[in-house]
C-alpha cells in the first residue's frame, strides 16, 4: 500500500510479471504496478492489451479461489478423494464451488452469487442428477436460507474474513430450533462420507421436529363424511405424531365431491360416519413436494341437520315440505325496457395506458439507467441522437436536477460494462451545444484512451464521436455487422519528432566516428547555469521514472544516456582531474557538450509524458 513496500517488492522480486486472471473475471491481459507517493500504489493494465470487463474488484472478489483452495487442501489432509470446481452463473467465474464426492455420491454447493427459490430448485435437480445428497451452503442468510432451514431442519453458511493478506474461510451450522449460528474455520472441519463435519456436527445432526407438510387455506366451507371401512395407506406422508388419518368423501366450496384423506386430531374420538359435517375453523390442504396425493387438514368440525346433509348431496333425501302450496299459473313477463347505453369511448393505446398509469411515480435511480440504456440502443441503428434535456423531460426523475459528477456516473453506468462488442451509446447524446460537456470524463471513466484533459469540440474528439457512432450503427444493427476494435481518441504520443530522432542519430554517428586526436573536450567548457540545467533536468526525468514504474520501458539507450549525464555532471566540475586513461563512459562524456546532454534529456522527458498521458 505505501511506496516505500512496492520499491522493497521490486528489488526482492525483479523479474516478476503480472497477469489479470481469468478466475477472477479478467481478460488474461499483463498488469504493471503503479508507485505512487502521494496515494495508494496498485495494478494497473499495460495499454495496448485487450478490453478488460471485470467489474468486481474488491477483496471478496477471490473468495471462490480461497474457498477452491481451502476444500482442495481439506481432500488431502483426510486423505479424501473429490473434484472441486468454480462455476460462472453469469456475473462472472466466483459465482460458486462446487465439491463433488464420488464415493459418497454427495456433492457440497458453496453458492456465493445471489439466488431465488426457483433458481435454487432448477439447480438443485441438475447437481442432485448423479448423487443422492446435496448440501448448499450460502454466504449470506435471506428468505431462501430460512426456507431450506424449515426443509431440512438445519442449515449451512459460510463467510470469510481478512487475515492479513490471506482470506479465512470459516463454515456455520444452525439448526431448526436454534437462531445462532455456530462458526468453525474450515480448516478444522472434517470430509466424510456424510460430507462436511464441523466441529458444531454433532448439533447438526441431532434428529429435529421438521414441520408439518406445506399447508394451502381452502376457501369457503369444507363438507365431508367419513368412510372408516376404507384403509389408509400405511405409508402415507402424512402421518404425524399427533393426528389421525381417515379416509373421507370431501366437498370444497363450488367442487365437486373427491375421496381423499382427512387427518384429524388423535386425541378425540371418531364421529359416526352416517352424518355429514363441516369444519368449524379453516380447512387446510397438504402437500409433500415430491409426494403423490394430498390430504385436508381439519381441527374442529360440526354436525349437519338433516335438512343442510341433503343439500349436500353427501347424504339423505331432503324430505318434502307439509305446507306445499300449488305451483301458480305461469304467465308472461313483460320484458324490462334497457337501460339507456352510454356512448362507447375510444380507448387509448395500450402504450398510452401504461405511461398514464406510471404518471407521477418517479423512477428509481436503476430504472432510468436501464430506460435510457434501452432508448439510446433502439436508436443506435439509425444514428438518431438525443437532447438530454428532452430525455430528462421525457423520464423525469433523477435524470433532473442532476450535478456535473452524478451526471457523469450515471453515464458512466448507463455504457457499463464496457467491451469491444458494445458501442458508447453516450455519444448519441446532445445539449444545446453540440457534445455533452461531460463526455471526455465519461470516457476516461470508462477506460477510453486518450479522452483525458479533451474538452467536448476538441477535433480529435468529434472525429472519435463519428467513428463510434459508425461502430453503434452497425453493432446494434440487425443483424448486426462486423466492426474494427475501438481506437484510442487520441493517437499515442510519439516518444520522439523526426527532427529530433535525426539529430540525436547524427550526435550518435558523430561521437562514433571521432578520432581521439580530433576530440575536443566539451564537457570543460560549460558554465554553472548549463550544469545547473543538467542537473535539474536529470532529477527531473529520474523522479518521473520512478513515479511511472514499469509503465515506462527503459531502453539501452535511454540507461546509457543517464549514465553519460551523471558522469558529466561529475567531470564538468571546474578543477575536476580527469583520469590518465579515462573508461569509455567517461570518454563519451568528455566528447559531449551541454547541449547535448539536455537534448537527450529533454527526449526522454518527452518519451515519460507521452507514458503518463497513457494511463492517466
Amino acid at each position: 500500500m505505501e511506496f516505500t513496500e512496492l520499491e522493497a517488492w521490486r528489488r526482492r522480486h525483479p523479474h516478476y510479471t503480472y497477469w489479470c486472471g481469468y478466475e477472477l473475471g479478467g481478460c488474461g491481459g499483463r498488469l504493471m504496478d503503479r508507485l505512487y507517493h502521494d496515494k495508494v500504489c496498485h495494478f494497473a493494465h499495460v495499454a495496448g492489451g485487450p478490453t478488460c470487463g471485470r467489474a468486481a474488484t474488491g477483496e471478496s472478489s477471490a473468495d471462490h479461489l480461497f474457498i477452491k483452495r481451502g476444500l482442495r487442501d481439506l481432500l488431502s489432509k483426510h486423505g479424501q478423494r473429490g473434484d472441486v470446481r468454480t462455476h460462472d452463473l453469469g456475473s462472472g467465474p466466483g459465482g460458486a464451488v462446487d465439491l463433488h464426492l464420488p464415493a459418497a455420491r454427495r456433492r457440497l454447493r458453496f453458492q456465493l452469487s445471489r439466488l431465488d427459490y426457483r433458481g435454487w430448485r432448477t439447480a438443485n435437480l441438475a447437481l442432485g442428477g448423479d448423487v443422492d445428497e446435496v448440501d448448499w451452503l450460502f454466504g449470506s442468510d435471506g428468505s431462501l436460507t430460512e426456507e431450506l432451514l424449515a426443509r431440512n431442519g438445519y442449515g449451512l453458511r459460510f463467510r470469510l474474513e481478512t487475515v492479513g493478506g490471506e482470506r479465512r474461510v470459516y463454515v456455520g451450522t444452525r439448526t431448526y430450533d436454534e437462531q445462532s449460528v455456530r462458526w468453525d474455520l474450515l480448516e478444522d472441519c472434517r470430509i466424510e462420507r456424510a460430507g462436511l463435519l464441523t466441529p458444531s456436527a454433532a448439533a447438526l445432526r441431532v434428529p429435529v421436529q421438521r414441520p408439518e407438510p406445506f399447508a394451502f387455506p381452502l376457501d369457503g366451507p369444507t363438507i365431508f363424511i367419513l368412510d372408516k371401512e376404507a384403509p389408509v395407506p400405511d405409508d402415507s406422508p402424512f402421518a404425524a405424531e399427533g393426528r389421525r388419518l381417515v379416509m373421507a368423501d370431501v366437498k370444497p366450496l363450488g367442487s365437486p365431491v373427491v375421496r381423499a384423506v382427512l387427518s384429524l386430531p388423535d386425541d378425540t374420538a371418531l364421529p359416526p360416519a352416517q352424518y355429514v359435517y363441516r369444519a368449524a375453523d379453516g380447512a387446510r390442504l397438504l402437500v409433500r413436494e415430491g409426494a403423490d396425493g394430498w390430504a385436508v387438514h381439519l381441527d374442529r368440525f360440526v354436525r349437519l341437520n338433516a335438512h343442510e346433509a341433503a343439500r349436500t348431496g353427501l347424504a339423505g333425501v331432503l324430505p318434502e315440505s307439509p305446507e306445499r302450496q300449488p305451483a301458480p299459473a305461469p304467465r308472461m313477463r313483460q320484458p324490462d325496457p334497457r337501460p339507456p347505453v352510454a356512448p362507447l369511448r375510444a380507448q387509448p393505446p395500450a402504450a398510452d395506458r401504461k405511461q398514464r398509469a406510471k404518471k407521477g411515480v418517479p423512477l428509481t435511480r436503476d430504472q432510468a439507467i436501464v430506460r435510457v440504456r434501452e432508448i439510446l440502443r433502439a436508436s443506435a441503428p439509425r444514428g438518431r441522437t438525443h437532447h438530454w434535456s428532452a430525455l430528462a423531460a421525457q423520464l423525469g426523475e433523477p435524470l433532473t436536477n442532476m450535478s456535473a459528477s452524478e451526471h457523469i456516473d450515471f453515464l458512466v453506468e448507463v455504457d457499463s460494462p464496457l467491451w469491444d462488442t458494445k458501442a458508447v451509446l453516450s455519444v448519441l447524446l446532445r445539449d444545446d451545444a453540440g457534445l455533452l460537456p461531460c463526455l471526455p470524463a465519461v470516457l476516461a471513466k470508462l477506460g477510453v484512451r486518450g479522452a483525458e484533459g479533451l474538452s467536448a469540440d476538441s477535433p480529435a474528439l468529434l472525429s472519435w464521436v463519428n467513428q463510434e457512432t459508425e461502430r453503434a450503427i452497425a453493432l446494434y444493427a440487425k443483424p448486426s455487422r462486423a466492426v474494427l476494435r475501438r481506437q484510442p481518441v487520441t493517437s499515442p504520443a510519439r516518444a520522439l519528432t523526426v527532427r529530433q530522432e535525426r539529430e540525436i542519430g547524427a550526435l550518435i554517428r558523430r561521437v562514433q566516428q571521432h578520432q581521439p586526436k580530433q576530440v575536443r573536450f566539451e564537457s570543460r567548457d560549460s558554465t554553472a547555469a548549463e550544469r545547473q540545467q543538467v542537473r535539474e533536468l536529470l532529477k527531473r526525468v529520474e523522479k518521473r521514472m520512478s513515479v511511472l514504474g514499469g509503465a515506462f520501458k527503459t531502453s539501452k539507450q535511454t540507461r546509457r544516456t543517464l549514465r553519460v549525464a551523471r558522469v558529466w555532471l561529475t567531470l564538468a566540475v571546474p578543477g575536476y582531474l580527469i583520469p590518465a586513461n579515462p573508461s569509455p563512459l567517461e570518454n563519451q562524456a568528455l566528447r559531449t557538450s551541454a547541449a547535448d546532454v539536455l537534448v537527450r534529456l529533454s527526449a526522454i522527458a518527452r518519451t515519460l509524458e507521452a507514458t503518463k498521458l497513457k494511463y492517466w
